[in-house]
C-alpha cells in the first residue's frame, strides 16, 4: 500500500513549513541577543536574579516561545530532511546581529581581516541553504496515527532503533564509566538522543496539526507514546549539553553538534518516514552538497569568534574616600575609564572631584609597627 500523499500541494506545504522554520529560528537568534542584552546591563546588580524585573529579559522570553513555536509546527509541514539543516539559520542570524551590534571602531582591512572568514561562512551558508531546498524532498506524508504505527513496526525502523540502543549505550559506557569526555562522544550522545527528538516532533506535530483540522488523532495510544518519548529525549539532550558547555568552548560545541545532529537527524528522516524513496540521485546529490555547505559555513562562523579572556584584577578609586579597591568578582568586565557608563563599567566617575592618596599613609617606614609593603602604581587623573 502506498501510503504517501503526493501531489501539488506538497510543494506548496513544503516551502509553508521552510519558511516558518526560518522565520522561528531567526526569532530564536533576535531573542537570545535581546535575553543577554539584559544580562549584560545588569552584570553589576546584587540580585543575580534582577534580570527577570526587566522588559527586555521577558519580551525576549516571549520571542523565544514563538520561535520555538513556528519550529514545532514547521516539522509538520515539511520533511526532516529539510527542516534539520536550517538551523544554520539561526547561526548565520547571530552572526550578523553580533556584526550589526559591534562595540568596536576598525580599520575597513582590519575589520574584513578578523571578520572576513565569518563573511565568507555567512555567503557560503545561504548558497548551502538554497540548494539543500531546492533539492531536498518533495514527498509529503499525512502523519495520521495509523501512517506512524505502520513505519514504527517495519524492519527498517526497528534495526534501525536497535543500532542507535547500542551506539547510544556504548557511548553512555565509556562516558561514565571510564570518564572518556571528548566532546565528540558528548556531542554524538546528544545527536543520538536528537534523532529520537525530531523524530517524535514531527508525528506529535503532525497529529496536532490534523486534529486542529478536524481529524482527531489524540486519543490514539501512539500519540501518547511519541508525547512522552519527546520530553523524555528533550531533558536528557539538555542534560548532555549542559556538561558539555561545562568542558568545552561555546563556538566548539556549536559548530560541532550541528555537524552531528544533522547528519543524523537526516538519517533519521530517511530510514523512519522514507524522505528520499522517491528521490533520483541527482536531487540527492544536490541536497548533500547543500548540506555539507551549510556545515562549512557554520564552522567558519564558529571557527573566527573570540575566545574569552580569563579574568585580570584590576584596580579602582572609591571618589568619596580616596581608597583603592582591588576588584576580584570572577570574569568580570574591565571598566573603560574614558567614557561615562562605559559598556562593562559598574560605577559612574564623571563629574567628580580627583582624591589624592593620603601621602603619610602610604609613605609610612617600612620599620612601622602598621607598615604595609603594598605599592599602588596608580594613573594620573586629569580634570575636565
Amino acid at each position: 500500500m502506498d501510503i504517501f500523499n503526493i501531489s501539488g500541494g506538497s510543494y506548496t506545504e513544503n516551502l509553508i513549513g521552510t519558511l516558518l522554520s526560518i522565520f522561528g529560528n531567526v526569532l530564536v537568534s533576535i531573542s537570545l541577543s535581546i535575553q543577554k542584552y539584559s544580562h549584560v546591563t545588569l552584570a553589576g546588580a546584587k540580585d543575580p536574579r534582577a534580570f527577570y524585573s526587566t522588559k527586555t529579559w521577558w519580551c525576549g522570553f516571549v520571542l523565544t516561545c514563538l520561535g520555538e513555536g513556528a519550529n514545532f509546527v514547521s516539522y509538520a509541514y515539511a520533511p526532516l530532511a529539510l527542516i534539520a539543516p536550517l538551523n544554520a539559520v539561526s547561526v548565520l542570524t547571530s552572526s550578523i546581529l553580533g556584526l550589526i551590534f559591534l562595540r568596536e571602531k576598525s580599520k575597513p582591512s582590519d575589520f574584513a581581516k578578523r571578520y572576513g572568514l565569518s563573511f565568507l561562512g555567512c555567503v557560503i551558508i545561504i548558497g548551502g541553504t538554497y540548494l539543500f531546498v531546492a533539492f531536498g524532498p518533495n514527498t509529503h506524508e499525512k502523519l495520521q496515527a495509523e501512517n506512524i504505527v505502520r513505519h514504527l513496526v517495519g524492519w527498517p525502523v526497528l534495526l534501525y532503533l536497535l543500532l542507535e540502543i547500542i551506539t547510544f549505550c556504548l557511548l553512555l559506557y565509556f562516558y561514565k564509566r571510564r570518564n572518556t569526555n571528548y566532546v565528540v562522544i558528548i556531542l554524538l550522545l546528544v545527536a543520538l538522543l536528537g534523532s529520537v527528538t525530531v523524530i517524535t516532533v514531527k508525528a506529535v506535530s503532525g497529529m496536532l496539526v490534523l486534529t486542529a483540522e478536524g481529524n482527531m488523532q489524540l486519543d490514539y495510544p501512539i500519540f501518547s507514546v511519541m508525547l512522552v518519548c519527546m520530553v523524555a529525549s528533550v531533558v536528557f539532550q539538555a542534560r548532555f549539553l549542559t556538561q558539555a558547555c561545562k568542558l568545552y568552548d561555546s563556538s566548539l560545541i556549536a559548530s560541532v553538534n550541528y555537524i552531528l545532529s544533522t547528519t543524523i537527524a537526516v538519517g533519521a528522516g530517511a530510514v523512519f518516514y522514507l524522505e528520499f524513496m522517491k528521490e533520483d540521485v541527482l536531487h540527492i546529490c544536490m541536497f548533500s552538497l547543500g548540506t555539507a555547505l551549510c556545515f562549512l559555513g557554520v564552522f567558519l562562523i564558529t571557527r573566527n569568534r573570540k575566545k574569552p579572556k580569563t579574568f585580570e584584577p584590576y584596580v579602582t578609586m572609591d571618589m568619596t574616600k580616596g581608597v583603592p579597591t582591588i576588584h576580584d568578582k570572577g570574569l568580570m568586565v574591565q571598566p573603560e575609564f574614558g567614557a561615562s557608563f562605559s559598556y562593562g563599567a559598574l560605577v559612574n566617575n564623571d563629574g567628580m572631584a580627583p582624591v589624592t592618596l593620603p601621602v603619610t599613609d602610604l609613605e609610612q617606614s617600612p620599620d612601622g609597627p602598621n607598615s604595609t609593603h603594598i605599592s599602588y602604581d596608580l594613573p594620573d587623573l586629569k580634570k575636565d
